[in-house]
């Protein structure tokens, strides 16, 4: 059931990229303020400029980065839950994090099956090296996992940011909707680095190296995951 609302509440039916529309999704479907409230207006038509082969790649490059970004995300919190999930305090944290992630990965999924654009093709490694981060920095203390959620969250806040501001270049209803997707799962990145801070991810042992040495690995993730 969830799983069917997601798709419809986000998407409805997809275009793929390779059909001749060459748009993300349906021609002919708006979200409204209503349908946040869970309730679905008729469709209207609207004009669209379809994108150019430029612009197509540039969108599939950003949902693959933005997939990765999320896989990797998934598996620094299994990590961080695998270490603290007994602790009564931070366990629940994490997990509602966690959970969070998840439903963006979901969504990023369907994205990308559904629009024919080619996942990373290094998600073994993306998986390996998340849950080694989270595991690690838990082992270091709450704090240094916290730390480590802060550092994340950080940079991927920044990248989404990046995003929009390329997309806003795009005047295509289609890319606003991909827009409202991106914005939400932003808002909700965020706040994963409010909860970080609020739960002591600045008392961490070396907290400056550790979060500059994180949001580097973050970075240099991004750039690869963009090319391969």
């Amino acid at each position: 059931m969830v799983r069917i609302f997601r798709r419809q509440f986000l998407f409805g039916k997809f275009t793929p990229l390779r059909a001749t529309s060459k748009i993300l999704y349906p021609r002919y479907f708006s979200l409204t303020t209503s349908t946040l409230n869970g309730k679905w207006d008729e469709p209207v038509a609207e004009p669209y400029r379809p994108l150019t082969g430029e612009e197509r790649e540039l969108v599939a490059s950003m949902l693959r980065v933005d997939h990765a970004g999320e896989l990797g995300a998934n598996w620094i919190y299994k990590g961080q839950l695998a270490i603290l999930g007994k602790d009564p305090n931070v366990g629940p944290v994490v997990e509602h994090m966690w959970d969070q992630e998840k439903h963006h990965l979901a969504v990023f999924d369907d994205i990308l099956v559904e629009n024919r654009v080619r996942p990373t093709a290094l998600r073994p490694f993306w998986e390996v090296a998340g849950f080694v981060l989270g595991a690690g920095t838990a082992l270091m203390g709450k704090e240094a996992a916290m730390a480590c959620t802060e550092a994340v969250e950080t940079v991927i806040g920044q990248h989404y940011n990046d995003q929009l501001r390329e997309l806003l270049k795009i005047n295509n209803p289609e890319i606003a909707k991909l827009r409202d997707v991106i914005k939400r799962f932003r808002d909700e990145e965020l706040e994963h680095l409010d909860t970080a801070v609020d739960n002591d991810a600045k008392q961490a042992t070396a907290y400056a190296p550790l979060v500059a040495l994180i949001q580097q690995g973050c970075k240099t993730a991004i750039w690869i995951a963009s090319k391969v």
